[in-house]
């Protein structure tokens, strides 16, 4: 008996387009097995249709016009890999109008614009798939959705970009800089020509605020993560926390607190016995504190052509079967709650911290520093002075729990100090 198939049409044939159609090719009788449908490619669209891709196409279904795709009615998914907000947007919206479920990997479409999107989608009682866009080839949004959906999301600490991710791991073992770690990062087709989103620390915000919007029903806004990068991150501190006990990342941090939700975005420093202190290179990993399920971890490659294939394909299958069998939104897009989410304010976040600061090299001048933090409520659980030959020398301080406020105001204090050369270096430290 002839199986049944269904028509998927691709917008954007990039890298990740590319590694679709491939994997399609190439895996196209396993996927029957496995499905009982057959996928099949029926268009594709780039504004590019000449750019070698490694990937043979029958050129027939290659176009220039993208709305063609959607209106297409041999086209049953939409295949969104444009990426960014643009046309994108206009063209995730026409899908989902026209009742086409959609597939995505755009993390800034749905973190800028998820309430819109995800509104549409529900409002059209259509899907919209997005595993492919938080952790590339790692199933967190799947697990999240399916796998956890009894558990209440207590806390989830995340590497999440890989491009930051390889930069302070090539630092930290070879001793280089950050511009010499990025450019090697470039050169290696880790990172873009121009790394602001990653390095910034914009592009783990836009996953941040999907996890969190996923854990707990609500879209949780852009506006209200605190987000910093790496850039310019300097070796020296990446030595000291590794003299402490700790290691240095990029980490998205999303907590439960009460009734409220934390999520932030920064360097972090991490005890180097704890796993995600041992995600090195390009690689991605999620840590998720459950009620029921306790601590589980998801590691793998958080991009790359293969990886994000493969989670796009997985996304694709479910929507398959679901249009097989005449269901819709079989999973809702997030885990509804009932209610909006109350964003705890960054002021309001306590952790600790490292300090990292150049004093004049003088008696007296660190009773100066503790009686700084002293009078803000910030107590300080070890101190060290490294040797060095200047008229200034780096003095390491860790602290207790101290509110971002509390924190804020010090650091404020200290760079006006005589006694203090240059701006104070702060890292914050989750013991996880």
């Amino acid at each position: 008996m002839a199986l049944r198939e269904i028509g998927v049409g691709l917008l954007g044939f990039g890298t990740v387009g590319a590694g679709v159609v491939a994997a399609l090719q190439r895996n196209a009788e396993l996927l029957a097995e496995r499905l009982g449908l057959r996928l099949r490619l029926r268009k594709v669209a780039d504004i590019d249709l000449e750019r070698e891709r490694g990937v043979e196409l029958d050129r027939s279904l290659l176009t220039t016009d993208a709305l063609s795709v959607i209106r297409c009615p041999e086209v049953d998914i939409v295949v969104e890999l444009i990426g960014g907000t643009g046309a994108a947007r206009t063209l995730v919206t026409e899908a989902l109008n026209a009742g086409k479920p959609v597939v995505t990997a755009n993390k800034a479409l749905l973190a800028e614009h998820g309430e819109e999107i995800f509104g549409l989608a529900e409002r059209r009682n259509v899907d919209i798939y997005f595993g492919a866009s938080v952790g590339g080839g790692i199933p967190i949004v799947r697990a999240l959705r399916e796998g956890l959906v009894a558990n209440r999301i207590e806390s989830i600490c995340a590497i999440l970009n890989g491009t930051c991710n390889y930069i302070l791991t090539r630092m930290e073992q070879d001793g280089c800089s950050f511009g010499r770690a990025l450019a090697e990062a470039q050169k290696q087709g880790y990172a873009e020509a121009d790394p602001r989103l990653d390095i910034d620390g914009l592009d783990t915000a836009h996953k941040a605020v999907l996890l969190a919007s996923l854990s707990y029903g609500s879209v949780v806004p852009l506006a209200a993560v605190h987000v910093e990068g790496i850039r310019d991150f300097a070796e020296t501190d990446l030595r000291y926390a590794r003299d402490l006990g700790y290691r240095i990342k990029l980490l998205a941090v999303i907590k439960r607190q009460g009734e409220d939700v934390e999520v932030r975005v920064h360097p972090t420093m991490v005890p180097q016995e704890h796993v995600l202190a041992s995600v090195g290179g390009v690689f991605n990993a999620v840590l998720v504190q459950a009620d029921l399920s306790e601590r589980t971890l998801y590691y793998g490659r958080g991009a790359g052509r293969d990886p994000t294939a493969s989670t796009v394909l997985g996304d694709i299958a479910d929507v398959a079967k679901n249009l097989r069998s005449g269901t819709r939104r079989r999973f809702h897009a997030l885990l509804r709650s009932g209610s909006q989410v109350r964003m705890r304010s960054m002021a309001d976040v306590a952790t600790r911290h490292y300090l990292r600061l150049h004093l004049l090299d003088r008696p007296g001048v660190l009773a100066q520093v503790t009686a700084v933090l002293g009078a803000h409520g910030i107590s300080i659980a070890a101190a060290l002075q490294k040797e060095s030959g200047g008229r200034h020398v780096p003095v390491v301080i860790v602290t207790h729990q101290a509110r971002e406020r509390e924190m804020a105001a010090a650091l404020t204090e200290l760079a006006a100090l005589e006694v203090v050369s240059g701006k104070p270096v702060r890292v914050r430290i989750e013991d996880l």
